[in-house]
Parts: structure tokens; C-alpha cells; sequence
């Protein structure tokens, strides 16, 4: 299966290390995503994300949501969710 873009990075805030990430997809708490652009490629889970400064469990494509990241990121930069294999039983 092929990651499944989930939004584009619209800003980043480097004091806090929080990127403002505009939705094209559904993401949730516990998801891991990729992170692609200028200089940055890494994965990460998502732990902490917010709405309008409330922490939410999850958000739907056209939000803009405030997620904090491990790693630099620049306008943008475009994210995936990363399909889990799942173990067969």
C-alpha cells in the first residue's frame, strides 16, 4: 500500500518546534506520518496536535491544524500517513 498524503505545511514556528499543517486527509493521534519537502524527510507519531489552540484527538480534511514536529520543516513540505502493515493472525 502507498502512503496517503494528508496535508501540505502552510507555516512553521522554530521557537516551539509547531508547524501549522493544512489537512487534505484525516489524521488522528497515534498516526505515523512522513514528512517530505526542501530539507526535511523523517517520520514521526503524531502526539500533540491542535485546533484554534485546543488539543483534539483527531481532524478532518480543509482544518488547519498546529502539529508539533521533530524536526525542522519549511512551507510547503508535504505529509503522508504511513500505511501499517498489519501481522496476520
Amino acid at each position: 500500500m502507498a502512503d496517503a498524503e494528508v496535508g501540505k505545511i502552510t507555516h512553521y514556528f522554530p521557537k516551539v518546534g509547531v508547524a501549522v499543517l493544512l489537512l487534505s486527509g484525516p489524521l488522528k493521534n497515534g498516526d505515523m506520518i512522513k514528512i517530505v519537502g526542501h530539507n526535511a524527510a523523517f517520520q514521526q507519531q503524531v502526539s500533540s496536535m491542535q485546533v484554534d489552540h485546543v488539543q483534539v484527538p483527531f481532524a478532518e480534511p480543509g482544518q488547519s491544524i498546529g502539529l508539533r514536529v521533530v524536526q525542522a520543516v519549511h512551507e510547503g513540505d508535504k505529509a503522508y500517513r504511513m500505511e501499517q502493515l498489519k501481522a496476520a493472525i
